[in-house]
């Protein structure tokens, strides 16, 4: 099995309790009835949440996505992801604990627009 199939299993299986929450929203098409898949690879990255059908990646960030190694790395990645012709959506961890109903409610803004 290639390594990144192997390491997105592995992320599957180790969720935060953020992508947890998020994933209670978005798994079994309870959100507006469309398919979300997690932890995806995606050329050479893993997507935390994807919609083909969509075209759409929300990813969830944690305190270490907020030093500037890893802010351009994750700036690199969101133009290859939308080279792909996705959106990326980025949410804090923090936004999921206290406000998991305005993540709801941008969502669907941007899924809808």
């Amino acid at each position: 099995m290639d390594e990144k199939f192997k390491k997105a299993r592995n992320l599957r299986k180790e969720q935060t309790e953020q992508e947890k929450l998020l994933w209670s929203i978005l798994r079994n098409r309870q959100f507006f009835g469309l398919k979300f898949k997690r932890q995806v690879p995606i050329g050479v990255y893993i997507a935390d949440f994807c919609c083909n059908e969509k075209k759409l990646i929300i990813e969830l960030d944690g305190g270490q996505h907020n030093v500037p190694d890893r802010i351009e790395y994750d700036k690199k990645r969101t133009e290859f992801l939308k080279g792909e012709g996705y959106k990326v959506i980025r949410f804090w961890n923090n936004d999921i604990n206290d406000n998991l109903e305005g993540i709801y409610i941008k969502l669907k803004k941007e899924i809808f627009r």
